[in-house]
């Protein structure tokens, strides 16, 4: 079987069964969700219902979900929790979700594969809108999450969104602060939050404040370099030059021109938003090559336990980004469970070490808590209105679009960032330690800020 034909459950339900629909999802075993990865549907046909959305017993139609990963590809890193995530969604609402006019739905989840493309992206949403989901799901990059939103905007159809810097995703689209978008909702941090970590970690140490950037051609790496809203915007107040040899390809294998570049700057510190195979690549013949910063913060690369394995020795002192982690205090809103418990249960199911990601397991808390405001499922004028009314703690922090301070447009909420630094592990080859909470005091430190060695 292809994964373009992978499914949670063999088999389907149809209207021949003498079972109500909920009573089937139940002997089924099913709990009322579907997966299917790539270009697969839903297990599930919807049956019965009347045109309001409930039957006369107050049983509701199935609500149908849409969720974009990058399954495959060079982002797949990004896309690795996905299934962990939702089969924790599926178990959260086995029981079905109880809307404001009090029926019971069942809810079917659909997973789309972008194969790390954009094109890819934009085309999977569109199937999925065409498939008539109620709601739609996306996160992972500038790379999946703008495309899926704009064909989300076009048709009318409500788009919850993380994990993309907010910049990316909002100015990235043609964004407008004045005539914001309607159907598109996103929470993450963006530019300024990770400036802000990421000079909170070099200011700590003894450099000469230059730095060597690695932007790609890609959306990330264009926000990035943004003039108006990217990282020079706060570079330059606060004493730090840069130097950029220029937008290169993903999958560019012989970067020793920008090295040479670097070091013939004396850039003391590397940073940049490289794509995890990239950087491996990179570093490795940065390691080669004799260019040896003061500090490596690299975004999006050094992610992933994955990312730091493929290094080797010579990934031991790397800082990056986080945004999630197990030692987050922040609880899920589906079930109560600490982000350790979360984190644990993903190293109990898959074997493998928590990964950051594990964090689009927040979109379904803004989805599950909007479904439950609504009166009228088959009102999508009704979910929007509820997605943009959402004031919840999710496993990703507090997450609200009401205007105030983690609001800088209508459309996106600022979640918390710290910064990182791989170490030697106990358990794992390598172990991710909180080293700055500059601008999130709330999540605790676990380590201290050691110099690279080399």
């Amino acid at each position: 079987m292809s994964s373009e034909d992978r499914t949670s459950n063999e088999g389907s339900a149809t209207g021949a069964s003498p079972l109500t629909r909920r009573d089937f999802l139940k002997v089924a075993g099913v709990a009322g969700a579907a997966l299917g990865v790539a270009g697969g549907g839903s297990v599930l046909a919807a049956c019965g219902g009347s045109d309001d959305g409930a039957s006369s017993d107050g049983e509701g139609r199935e609500i149908k979900l849409g969720f974009v990963s990058p399954l495959t590809g060079p982002l797949a890193a990004f896309g690795e929790a996905d299934q962990f995530c939702v089969d924790q969604w599926n178990a959260a609402v086995k029981d079905g979700i109880t809307t404001a006019d009090g029926a019971v739905h069942p809810v079917s989840i659909i997973i789309k594969d972008s194969q790390s493309n954009t094109d890819r992206a934009s085309q999977v949403a569109i199937d999925l809108i065409n498939d008539q989901v109620d709601i739609m799901m996306v996160a992972s990059t500038p790379d999946t999450v703008p495309p899926v939103a704009d064909q989300c905007e076009a048709a009318g159809v409500p788009c919850v969104s993380n994990d993309c810097p907010w910049q990316a995703y909002f100015f990235g689209r043609k964004g407008d602060p004045a005539n914001p978008f309607k159907w598109t909702y996103h929470s993450f941090w963006g530019s300024e939050s990770a400036a802000a970590v990421f000079m909170d970690i070099w200011d700590r140490l003894d450099t000469n404040k230059t730095i060597g950037v690695m932007w790609p051609n890609d959306a990330d790496g264009n926000a990035w370099a943004d003039a108006k809203t990217g990282m020079p915007t706060f570079w330059g107040p606060a004493g730090y030059k840069f130097v950029d040899p220029g937008r290169y390809q993903n999958g560019t294998e012989d970067f020793s021109t920008q090295i040479g570049k670097f070091k013939a700057a004396g850039a003391d510190i590397l940073n940049g938003v490289m794509i995890p195979p990239d950087f491996t690549n990179f570093w490795k013949q940065a390691s080669q090559q004799g260019f040896k910063p003061v500090a490596a913060t690299m975004a999006k690369a050094l992610l992933f336990p994955s990312a730091l394995e493929a290094l080797g020795d010579i990934g031991n002192g790397l800082t990056t980004e986080v945004w999630w982690t197990p030692q987050h205090p922040y609880t899920s809103s589906l079930t109560g469970e600490t982000s350790q418990q979360i984190g644990d249960a993903y190293e109990a199911a898959t074997g493998k070490q928590w990964t950051q990601p594990i964090m689009h397991y927040a979109v379904f808390e803004v989805v599950a808590d909007a479904i439950k405001r609504t009166e009228n499922i088959d009102d999508k004028e009704q979910i929007i209105a509820a997605v943009a009314a959402t004031d919840i703690q999710t496993i990703s922090g507090p997450v609200n679009w009401s205007g105030g301070d983690l609001n800088p447009v209508k459309n996106v909420c600022i979640t918390p960032l710290v910064g990182g630094q791989w170490v030697p592990g106990e358990t794992h080859k390598y172990d991710l330690k909180i080293i700055g909470n500059s601008i999130a005091s709330d999540i605790p430190v676990n380590g201290e800020l050691k110099p690279m060695e080399y």
